[in-house]
C-alpha cells in the first residue's frame, strides 16, 4: 500500500489512451483525456500531478510533472503488460498516494487508492460489435478494476445504471461527472465560415454527422434515412442539402461505403475523413444541421460541440444523449429511419425551427463544462484520501 498522504498528495494519472494521431484513437476518449488534465491543476492546486502517457509532443499543463513511456502503448498487446505490469512498480517506486485510472483498466497489482474512469459499456450491451479481443479484456480488466477501486468516474447517469447493473457497483461508489465542451467550440464569424467552406469544397447547405465510422453509431441507419429524405424531398423546395459524414475508420466500416453504393447516392454522400479538433467549429458552424443517430453513448461530445457551435441537432433517443441534448434539440428512435428522415425534414424546411434549437442548444452546451468536469474529479480524488486518512 502507498503511504498515508500528509502535506501535499501526489496523484498518478494514467494517460495511455491520450493520442494526437490523426485517426479514431484521437477521439472521444482521448478529449475526454486532454481536456481534463488541461484543468486538474487549476482546480486543485493543492495536488501535485503525475501523468503517464507515451505522447511525447502533448504540451502538459504547468502544475504537472509526465513521466513518457517508452513502450508503444498506443498499440493494445504493448499497453495491456505495459499497465499491469510497469506500472505498478512505477507507482510504488514514486510513492504516489492515488491513481486515477483514466480510461477503465487499473493494474491488478497495484494496491493503493484508486479512482477509475469508465466511459459507458458498449462491449457489454453489443458485444457482436467489437473484435473479439477487444470485448474480451475490456470485459474482465473493467469489472476488476471497477469493483476493487474505491471509487468509479462514469460520464452519465445512464452509464452509472449500466455500471451498477453489469458490474454489480455498489451506486454509492460510482459517481457521475459530465464531461464538458472546449471554449472553442462557439459560433464563428460568417465569414471565416464561408471561407473555410471554400477551402474544403463544402456545399452551401449540408447535414453534418461527426464520429468514427463503427457499428454502434449507426451511420448505416443515417444513410438509409437521407435515401428516404431525398425519395420524400418536396418540388420547389431547392437543392436537396448533401450529407456529411466526417470522422476516422474505426472497425467494420466497410458497411457504410456499401451502404452509399446501394443506395446510389455517392453525388450527395461526402466522406472528408478525419476533421483535426482545430477544424471542427468550423465545421459545426457551417452545417445546416447536425445529426447524431448512435446506438449506444456513455456521453456524445459531438452533439454538445454542435449545440455550443449554435447548430441544431437531431439525436437518439437512446442511452445518455437525452442527458446532453435535454429539449434543446429533436430526439429521435435511432432503429427507425423513417423517423429520422422526418426530423431532418422538418429541420431543413423551417428556418425557424433551426434558429429556436440554435438558441436552446447555445443556452444548454453553456451548463457542461471542463472547469467544472475537473473539479468534480478533484474532490472525489480528495474524498478517497480522506477515507484512506481515516
Amino acid at each position: 500500500m502507498s503511504s498515508v498522504p500528509s502535506g501535499r498528495p501526489t496523484v498518478a494519472l494514467n494517460a495511455q489512451l491520450l493520442s494526437l494521431a490523426h485517426t479514431y484513437r484521437s477521439a472521444g476518449i482521448s478529449s475526454y483525456i486532454d481536456n481534463l488534465l488541461r484543468h486538474l491543476p487549476a482546480a486543485d492546486a493543492g495536488m501535485d500531478y503525475a501523468v503517464f502517457t507515451h505522447e511525447r509532443a502533448w504540451p502538459a499543463p504547468a502544475g504537472m510533472r509526465v513521466r513518457h513511456t517508452r513502450w508503444p502503448t498506443h498499440h493494445p498487446l504493448a499497453r495491456i503488460p505495459w499497465e499491469q505490469m510497469v506500472l505498478p512498480l512505477w507507482l510504488y517506486a514514486g510513492r504516489h498516494d492515488l491513481l486515477h485510472a483514466m480510461a477503465f483498466v487499473a493494474p491488478l497489482a497495484w494496491r493503493g487508492p484508486t479512482v477509475v474512469t469508465v466511459f459507458d459499456l458498449s462491449f457489454l450491451l453489443f458485444p457482436e460489435r467489437f473484435r473479439v479481443y477487444n470485448r474480451l479484456y475490456l470485459s474482465l480488466f473493467t469489472r476488476l478494476s471497477a469493483r476493487r477501486a474505491d471509487r468509479a468516474i462514469v460520464i452519465s447517469e445512464s452509464t452509472k445504471r449500466d455500471a451498477v447493473r453489469l458490474l454489480e457497483l455498489d451506486p454509492r461508489r460510482v459517481a457521475v461527472v459530465y464531461c464538458g465542451v472546449d471554449e472553442m467550440y462557439r459560433p464563428l464569424p460568417a465569414d471565416a465560415v464561408g471561407e473555410y467552406r471554400r477551402r474544403k469544397g463544402l456545399p452551401e447547405r449540408f447535414v453534418l454527422f461527426v464520429g468514427t465510422l463503427e457499428p454502434r453509431k449507426n451511420i448505416v441507419g443515417l444513410i438509409e434515412a437521407y435515401r428516404l429524405l431525398a425519395a420524400g424531398w418536396p418540388r420547389g423546395a431547392g437543392e436537396l442539402p448533401a450529407l456529411v459524414i466526417a470522422g476516422a475508420k474505426g472497425w467494420y466500416y466497410q458497411d457504410v461505403y456499401q451502404t452509399v453504393q446501394r443506395a446510389r447516392l455517392m453525388d450527395r454522400v461526402l466522406f472528408p475523413g478525419y476533421v483535426p479538433a482545430d477544424e471542427l467549429p468550423y465545421l459545426y458552424n457551417a452545417a445546416t444541421l447536425f445529426v447524431y443517430p448512435s446506438l449506444y453513448e456513455g456521453f456524445g461530445l459531438p452533439p454538445l460541440e454542435a449545440m455550443a457551435c449554435g447548430t441544431p441537432v437531431v439525436a437518439s433517443d437512446r442511452s445518455s444523449l437525452p442527458e446532453v441534448v435535454g429539449d434543446a434539440g429533436v430526439l429521435v428512435n435511432p432503429d427507425e429511419p423513417a423517423a429520422i428522415a422526418q426530423a431532418l425534414r422538418e429541420l431543413l424546411l423551417d428556418e425557424g425551427m433551426r434558429r429556436a434549437l440554435a438558441e436552446k442548444g447555445r443556452r444548454r452546451a453553456a451548463a457542461f463544462s471542463w472547469q467544472r468536469a475537473a473539479q468534480e474529479t478533484t474532490a472525489i480524488y480528495r474524498q478517497v484520501l480522506g477515507k484512506e486518512r481515516a
